[in-house]
């Protein structure tokens, strides 16, 4: 099956239209997370998410803060300054999916699902190899899909050799999946590797491949929206940059 995988769309609906107009037909979707967060737009985000077919989708820490599960005084004050107003403008059917989603690591055949890290699942960011070593013992597939730190990378564990590896496939390239990986898609709504095009990877759950995908979106729209809520500049900026 052709499998769609996005996480961090933060409320940036044009960045995510974009995503699945280019994405073309799958037979799933999977979402890792933060569906709100940041973005102006975080009612749309929720409705379109909720309306792809064969939807799996977790909880990431921004939707967990957005319904009240968590304080928002863990997060930066830019941050905190979204939520807050996200939390005054979602609607009740909103809030509602969102009280539906788990927290937890889910299992879809040969991968395990969570946003930040198997070891903890809401919170933790896999940033670097060591951090991915130790999470290797927290999944039993032979593959684990994670969000939460918005850059388009890869972990492989040799077992062999004892050896964590960090990569970073090209964009646009099949990657063949070998046992032990840890894969990100990239954030969808706000990349922070350089590079402000929306992120997302296609999993081919027959042939074993990744595919890590980049999109072209209208970031002085969002931009704009963003300026116009009084929504922090920071959050406008970093689109068009990738930070």
């Amino acid at each position: 099956m052709r499998i769609l995988v996005i996480s961090d769309i933060h409320a940036n609906y044009d960045a995510f239209e974009a995503v699945l107009g280019d994405a073309g037909a799958v037979d799933e979707t999977w979402c890792l997370g933060d569906i709100v967060g940041y973005g102006p737009d975080p009612n749309l985000c929720v409705e379109l998410v909720r309306d792809q077919p064969q939807l799996t989708c977790l909880l990431g820490n921004h939707d967990v803060a957005v319904i009240g599960r968590m304080p928002v005084v863990a997060f930066n004050s830019d941050a905190r300054r979204s939520i807050e107003y996200q939390q005054k403008v979602m609607t009740a059917d909103s809030v509602d999916f969102l009280q539906s989603l788990p927290e937890n690591l889910k299992v879809r055949g040969e991968i395990s699902l969570v946003h930040g890290s198997p070891r903890d699942p809401v919170w933790e960011y896999i940033l670097n190899s060591m951090t991915a070593r130790l999470n290797f013992e927290h999944f039993d597939t032979p593959y684990c899909f994670v969000g939460h730190t918005h850059l388009q990378c890869m972990f492989q564990m040799d077992e062999a050799r004892d050896r964590v590896t960090l990569g970073s496939p090209r964009v646009g390239e099949v990657h063949q999946m070998i046992p032990r990986g840890i894969y990100n898609p990239g954030s969808v709504g706000q990349p922070r590797d350089r590079d402000p095009r929306a992120a997302y990877a296609i999993y081919d759950s027959e042939a074993h491949t990744w595919e890590p995908r980049r999109v072209t979106y209208d970031i002085p729209a969002v931009q704009a929206r963003i300026r116009e809520l009084g929504l922090p500049e920071k959050h406008a900026v970093r689109i068009a940059e990738g930070w």
